[in-house]
């Protein structure tokens, strides 16, 4: 038969040349073992799903799991790792980013793609994220800090690369559940407003503004970014500049340089492409995160976002990547979301629930490899550098 002839051909190059350590059990029985000792059980359920396996993407692979036509045992980490093998495997061992997509992006569009990725419901990532609900980047001061330090490290880190001082105001774009205009408030004594267009999230920062007793000083608005007025001394935007498209970029820079004030500084932390020509992840990943993880997502090169941030007239000062950050966050992420997995099972469908299980550890993978990349950008108004001369004023406070 021709699709036997074909998974011959898969498992005898596979078991010759790359020694991938999974188990194949097909639906009449036959079991076939790629490695002495398979991490990874591969159960195919019909002759239609043999296809994903045989002909595999990231995106193939990832949609047969979640949409149950591959059933799969083993640990995420072993799942992720072996799905990437049987990728390199079938390319030659070489993986190439995906072509830059430019999708559209309107209020209604870019409120429809956040609704799908943030309003799945707070208690559901209260589940896996830290105390604070912080949904980006951690930076670890070492190996072995908890989640919880190193999301609120990350809040420091980034107020003291701008030097928030008391009394400023700070504007927090995209400010999720609220963590970092909370802080900014307590710590640093600022008068911060923080923007989301997730309805669930502006709910949940709003009572935790309320339940700290910052309502004089503290502020969340169910807002577009587009529809900000007024003039700020800090602006920050961590983790939402991937949702506004590579067309956008100069835009969306413009509109946060017209609202910084003229002595002011902005902070830039998103996720960025490691691809100069600011392609997809490589090997479908990029398409399976657009399909059911960030609706509409586009992610720049580095120097994509220096260009445009220059020709929204801003000039970048300091220039950080914390992709090594980031694939230890993922990690923190998927550990707790399998540790919760008969928990979260009952807050969501078996779909949405894998989903989010081969996301989170296939992005922790994605950063391991350096496939994605995480840039903090601080910049000013072009002509008006306003911050000291050297990078100590960073660590002062974190000795």
């Amino acid at each position: 038969m021709f699709w036997e002839r074909k998974l011959d051909e898969f498992v005898t190059q596979l078991s010759s040349e790359h020694q991938v350590p999974m188990g194949i059990h097909l639906w009449n029985g036959k079991q076939i073992d790629l490695s002495e000792s398979p991490k990874v059980i591969v159960e195919v359920p019909s002759v239609a799903s043999l296809r994903h396996l045989i002909k595999p993407t990231l995106n193939s692979l990832g949609e047969a799991y979640v949409e149950g036509k591959l059933q799969v045992e083993g640990t995420v980490t072993d799942i992720i790792d072996v799905a990437s093998q049987l990728v390199e495997a079938s390319t030659g061992g070489a993986l190439e980013h995906s072509k830059s997509k430019r999708f559209r992006h309107s209020r209604k569009i870019d409120a429809e793609s956040i609704a799908y990725h943030y309003d799945v419901s707070n208690d559901f990532y209260r589940e896996w994220l830290d105390t604070n609900m912080v949904y980006s980047c951690g930076y670890f001061h070492a190996l072995d800090d908890t989640l919880e330090q190193a999301q609120e490290q990350k809040i420091d880190h980034i107020l003291n690369k701008i030097r928030l001082q008391p009394g400023q105001t700070l504007l927090d774009v995209g400010c999720g559940w609220g963590a970092l205009i909370i802080r900014a408030a307590q710590k640093y004594g600022a008068k911060a407003l923080g923007v989301t267009i997730s309805e669930q999230q502006y709910e949940e920062a709003k009572r935790r503004i309320h339940a700290a007793g910052l309502d004089d000083c503290c502020e969340v608005r169910f807002q577009d970014y587009r529809d900000i007025t007024g003039q700020f001394d800090r602006i920050t935007s961590v983790g939402m500049f991937e949702h506004v498209g590579l067309n956008n970029l100069q835009s969306y820079f413009s509109k946060l340089n017209s609202l910084l004030s003229d002595e002011g500084i902005i902070l830039n932390h998103g996720i960025t492409s490691s691809d100069p020509n600011s392609g997809g992840a490589p090997a479908g990943g990029g398409e399976f995160i657009d399909k059911y993880v960030f609706p509409n997502g586009e992610l720049p090169h580095i120097s994509l976002v220096l260009e445009q941030m220059t020709r929204a007239g801003l000039e970048a000062t300091d220039i950080e990547n914390l992709r090594r950050h980031y694939a230890m966050t993922l990690e923190h992420w998927a550990a707790r979301f399998e540790a919760k997995s008969e928990k979260l099972k009952t807050m969501v469908d078996e779909r949405h629930f894998r989903i989010w299980r081969v996301y989170l550890a296939g992005c922790a993978h994605a950063f391991h490899q350096n496939w994605v990349e995480l840039h903090q950008v601080v910049a000013t108004k072009a002509g008006h550098y306003v911050l000291p001369l050297t990078r100590d004023y960073i660590y002062q406070d974190q000795e």
